[in-house]
């Protein structure tokens, strides 16, 4: 690879300052950036400084560029010794920059290099007449038209060992030469040209109806496959009719007086006028089977005296209406029929039992009842 130092001191200019021309365009470079970002036009500048050189930097030049931004010096330095494309020696007329990396090494970049070392002699150095030198250099970014060298600012490529002395004689004597692929490849297409997607008819626009109709067609053919799949699934299990589905249900008008006066009838019917109700819409009560239910009887007193306990041995209550008299055997069951008992207040010490809220009876409490 290239020895990235600077030239020897005898071959250094005293100075360097760029033409008027050059430092307004350097102006414009630096007023792209944001203030305080001026360092960021270095390259640009050192591009510049070295095309007005004769095609290598000098020290003095790298010294003026970072006057020209503020930098020290060994910034700017930093930055030329690093990029390949700024020659730090003397060049030829004609830099010959060979890519070296990977892909261009194995489509033959050796033997370009072989060739230019025989008959220029070792890289960095120019020839005697001053016209060429040449430097192995990194990728380029040419590497689908592998292999390629950049002669000065222009890009050759798909070279091989005769075709690239073929161009330096052409440059030498003055020629016009053809830039970019040797072998007639445009851009960066396969070599030896298209193999696929030749058809001139996929990029006219005049397939683009038939696309679209072959796509309907496919979707019309889908749409109907769906439709019989579904139509078979129906005919093996069919549904249960429904006659009256999605059919309005149908309802005797209202008798309005509206709908009375179209069916040729008295607005209001006469019962009604007369408040009575209409024959037709007066509710009949329906007979009901079975024994008649017996109300429940009655009495002035509405509260009796109920045990939370009769398992206990307390009184029960009995019927409301009737009382025993004291003294009388208690009937079996529970139950009396009306000739062991009084009527209450027939007897003037006999208060019937006790009211609401009092606190006679067993142990001085009572729980009411209401009469069900």
């Amino acid at each position: 690879m290239a020895n990235r130092r600077l030239a020897p001191a005898e071959q250094q200019p005293a100075s360097f300052a760029f033409t008027a021309e050059n430092a307004e365009w350097a102006k414009g470079q630096i007023a792209k950036y944001p203030e305080g970002r001026q360092a960021s036009a270095v390259i640009p500048l050192l591009w510049k400084a070295q095309e007005q050189h004769g095609g290598w930097l000098p020290q003095k030049a790298i010294e003026a560029v970072a006057d020209h931004l503020g930098m020290p010096h060994i910034r700017v330095l930093e930055v030329a010794t690093f990029y390949t494309m700024f020659a730090l020696e003397p060049v030829g007329r004609y830099w010959i920059q060979v890519c070296g990396t990977v892909p261009c090494d194995v489509c033959g970049a050796r033997e370009l290099k072989q060739m230019l070392h025989e008959r220029l002699g070792p890289p960095g150095h120019v020839d005697p007449t001053g016209t060429f030198s040449w430097l192995e250099v990194e990728c380029l970014g040419a590497c689908c038209n592998a292999p390629m060298a950049q002669i000065n600012q222009d890009y050759y490529e798909d070279l091989t060992p005769e075709s690239l002395g073929r161009l330096m004689d052409d440059l030498a004597a003055g020629r016009p030469v053809k830039v970019g692929s040797q072998v007639g490849r445009t851009s960066s297409e396969p070599q030896g040209g298209l193999t696929t997607l030749t058809d001139e008819t996929l990029f006219d626009g005049s397939r683009i109806g038939a696309w679209r109709k072959r796509f309907e067609e496919e979707g019309l053919h889908e749409e109907g496959a769906e439709l019989r799949a579904n139509a078979a699934r129906d005919a093996e299990k069919p549904k249960a009719a429904k006659p009256d589905s999605g059919r309005a249900t149908e309802s005797p008008a209202a008798a309005a007086p509206a709908q009375r006066a179209a069916d040729g009838k008295a607005p209001v019917e006469p019962a009604e006028a007369k408040g009575q109700a209409a024959p037709e819409r007066s509710t009949v009560a329906e007979p009901r089977s079975g024994p008649e239910a017996q109300p429940a009887p009655q009495s002035g007193r509405s509260y009796t005296q109920t045990p939370s306990k009769p398992e206990e041995g307390r009184p029960v209550a009995e019927t409301k209406g009737s009382t025993r008299e004291a003294g009388a055997e208690p009937i079996a069951g529970g139950r009396t029929d009306g000739t062991q008992a009084k009527p209450v207040g027939a007897d003037p010490n006999d208060k019937g039992p006790p009211g609401p809220g009092s606190r006679g009876g067993p142990e001085g409490s009572s729980t009411p009842s209401s009469n069900r």
